[in-house]
Parts: structure tokens; sequence; C-alpha cells
């Protein structure tokens, strides 16, 4: 997991430094647009504007690890629960717990379970498949806490900058002994920009962890009506003496 997460890091900094230069090329063909950019990113004190630049680049690359993690988690569980439950019909328990162990994703995992506790009865078969549900659950959830870290410190850190900022502005009317707009604009200006970078941060991170978040829910759904209809097949073909 840690590798996976270094490479997507690294795959988001060379996606970052890729589109800089695709924008570089573009801005001095057309308006400059991006030499504004990076003059605004200066101008908003580099060493708050890298940090915030830095939350941007981690929660990405949690956030595509997420991503990747759960399409690959994301499994037909109707499709799946036939193959068991055909499995069942020819008296092949075995056969069912080679399906579900063959078939990648957190529902076949607890269908599995499931199934491998099927001489306790019904009781142990819903024990089993509640108790390695709320583990599959961990499992799917994993790394969300620091996406929300990351949405939460950006806009902190550009707050800060404009506290800093305002700081600096006052500290110059203070040694200028006047409340000019020239004397405090450069202070202000800074105050703005850290800001205004924190929460597009926040804002581009928060729209993936929904979608995340949103992930997770429908992946959950279909492996409770999955683990139900587990169930319900191993009562149909006998499987309960």
């Amino acid at each position: 997991m840690r590798k996976f997460i270094a490479l997507s890091v690294v795959f988001v900094l060379f996606a970052c430094f890729g589109a800089t230069e695709i924008l570089a090329q573009e801005a001095e063909a057309s308006s400059g647009g991006f030499q504004m950019l990076k003059e605004k990113f200066i101008e908003g004190d580099w060493k708050f504007m890298s940090t915030v630049l830095v939350c941007l680049i981690l929660g990405l690359a949690f956030c595509i690890e997420r991503i990747i993690t759960l399409n690959i988690a994301t499994a037909n569980t109707d499709k799946l629960l036939n193959s068991i439950d055909e499995r069942l019909a020819d008296g092949d328990l075995e056969g069912a717990k080679e399906v579900a162990r063959a078939t990648p994703g957190p529902a076949a995992s607890v269908l599995h379970e499931g199934l491998r506790n099927a001489a306790g009865g019904p009781d142990a078969v819903e024990k089993a498949i509640v108790s390695y549900g709320s583990v599959q659950m961990g499992l799917l959830e994993k790394g969300l806490v620091w996406i929300s870290l990351f949405i939460a410190i950006a806009p902190m850190l550009g707050f800060m900058g404009t506290v800093i900022g305002m700081i600096k502005a006052f500290d110059r009317i203070e040694a200028v002994g006047d409340i000019s707009p020239a004397v405090v604009a450069g202070g202000i200006k800074v105050a703005l920009l850290t800001t205004v970078f924190g929460l597009i941060v926040a804002i581009i991170l928060q729209i993936f962890y929904n979608y995340i978040v949103n992930k997770i829910d429908g992946i959950v759904n279909r492996m409770e009506d999955a683990s139900i209809g587990l169930v319900d097949v191993m009562a149909k073909n006998g499987i309960f003496k």
C-alpha cells in the first residue's frame, strides 16, 4: 500500500509537471496566463503557497489510490450470487467457495467467509458475515482520514498566510506612520492570495472525497444485499441441516 501511494505521488508530480509544461507552452503562445499564475503564486509568499501545493499533491495521490482500489473492488454481486447458487444447487459447497475466492472485491470476501462457516448453521453464517464485513469496511475507508486532513489543512494554511500578511501590513503602517493604500497593499495581497489558493485546494479535494465516499457507500450496500441473498440461497439449497 505504501509503495502504491508513493507511486501515486510520483504520478501526480509528473502529471503536475507535465501539465505545467503544457500550460507554459500554451501561455507563451497566447496571453502569458501561466506566467501570471506563477507570479501570483510567488507573490502569495512561497513558504505558505508551497505547503498548500504539497497538500494538493499528497491529497490527490491518496484520492487516486482510493479510486483505483475501489474500482477494482467493485464486483457484480448479482452474477456472483447466481454462480454460487448454481454450485450450491449441485451440492458443490467447495465449488461455491472457490467461486467466491476467485472473485475480487470485499463482497466476494464476505460471501466466502459466510460459506466457510456454513457448517455452523445460519446464525454462524450471519455472525461471520457481520464480523468480516466490519473488517472490509475498514479496508474500504483506509486513507480517507488523510484526505480529510489535507482538506482541513489547506485552507488553514491559507488563513495563516492571511493573518501573517495582515500582520506585515500593520507592521508597515507602524514603521511608515501612514495608512495609505500603497503601504498596506502588499501585505493584503499576500493575505488574499494564500486564502484563495488554500480554498481552491480544499474544494478540489472535497469533490474527490465526496465521490470516494459515495463509491464506498455503493459497495457497502451491494455487499449487504449480497450477504442477505447468500443466507437465502444457502437455505433454499438445503445447506443448513
